[in-house]
């Protein structure tokens, strides 16, 4: 269990080629928070996950309660006129 505790904290490089402009605003605006660029990223990327993991759990449960449907309590009206009074 320990093995695994520690596996899971493991970071990892990456490599990403960017457009100078690109990096240079990322720059400013990751000392304008107080972090780092890669800090930045890593944020917003374990934002888009979460949000991906909340999103198909959500989908699981709305297609599971559209299979299952819902019990509306209604009874067909026994006659043409039934139907239509008011």
């Amino acid at each position: 269990m320990v093995l695994h505790a520690k596996m899971c904290n493991m970071k990892s490089n990456i490599t990403l080629k960017l457009e100078a402009e690109l990096i240079r605003e990322a720059r400013i605006l990751a000392a304008e928070q107080g972090t780092s660029i890669s800090a930045l990223l890593a944020a917003r990327l374990q934002e888009i996950v979460r949000e991906r993991k909340t999103y198909d759990r959500a989908r699981r449960r709305a297609l599971a309660r559209l299979r299952e449907g819902r019990d509306l309590h209604w009874t067909p009206p026994r006659s043409r006129d039934e139907l239509h009074e008011r």
